[in-house]
Formats: C-alpha cells, sequence, structure tokens
C-alpha cells in the first residue's frame, strides 16, 4: 500500500509545488507551458509533491519535467490555496540557466513552452489562481 500522507495536508488539501521561471534575475519574462489537455492554454508548470520530497525539490523537479529547464531555486513566494480543486501549492522562483532541448513532457505529451513578458502572461495564463503568483512575483520584487 502506497503512503500517501505526506502528499496531502491534514485537513485533505493536496500539497503541489510550482516553479515561477523567470529568465534572468531582472525577472521581467517568465516561462509558461501549454496545458495537457489543451496546447493553446497557458500554465505556470507545477504538479504533486511525492511522498518524502520537500516543496523545492518537487518544484524544480516539475520544472524540469513540465518544462525542460533548469536554475538556480530563487525566493519562496508563498503556498497558494486553491479551495475548488482543493490543493495548496508551493511556489518558488526559479532562474533559468539552462533550457533542455528535449524534456519528459515534451517527448510524452507533447508539451510546449514559451517566454512571456509578466503583463502578458497575467493576460493570458489559463488558470487564474496561478495570477496571483505572478501577482506576488511582482510585489516581492518590489520589496528586493
Amino acid at each position: 500500500m502506497v503512503d500517501y500522507s505526506r502528499t496531502f495536508f491534514d485537513d485533505g488539501f493536496r500539497r503541489r509545488a510550482a516553479c515561477v521561471c523567470v529568465r534572468n534575475e531582472e525577472e521581467k519574462e517568465v516561462l509558461l507551458v501549454s496545458s495537457r489537455k489543451n496546447e493553446n492554454r497557458w500554465i505556470i508548470p507545477g504538479g504533486g509533491i511525492d511522498p518524502n520530497e520537500e516543496p523545492a525539490v518537487a518544484a524544480t523537479r516539475e520544472a524540469k519535467e513540465e518544462a525542460g529547464v533548469v536554475g538556480k531555486l530563487g525566493r519562496f513566494l508563498g503556498i497558494f490555496e486553491n479551495t475548488k480543486s482543493c490543493y495548496r501549492t508551493f511556489v518558488y522562483v526559479l532562474i533559468v540557466t539552462e533550457e533542455l532541448s528535449e524534456w519528459e513532457d515534451l517527448k510524452r505529451i507533447g508539451r510546449k513552452r514559451k517566454w512571456f513578458y509578466i503583463k502578458e502572461a497575467m493576460e493570458i495564463i489559463y488558470k487564474s489562481h496561478e495570477k496571483d503568483y505572478l501577482k506576488q512575483l511582482i510585489n516581492s520584487q518590489n520589496k528586493l
């Protein structure tokens, strides 16, 4: 039997992790990936946290699997709750240092990736709650 106790919070919310991938330390452009269900819908790479996995490790793993990028993990943006889907996502900034020519989700489902300026990303992002990640990115830039 698989132990799922570490992939859920005590109240039943699923534990997730994501990275707002930025092109460089200026943080003016973010990398979005196409949705699994519709290649014309753009989302922030993220997914479930495996048992015994730290949220920061899960976030960088998801960025590599879904967007084919690796980089330097930056600041923690916070935990964001989606009550409709019953999950909470630990969100980090990832400063991209390498874009892989092939990655897991490209091979498996043909997932696309594309850089957007933050303002454009805010308009095009499919999952409305992910706009909160970008708002927090902008707010935290002002505090640096």
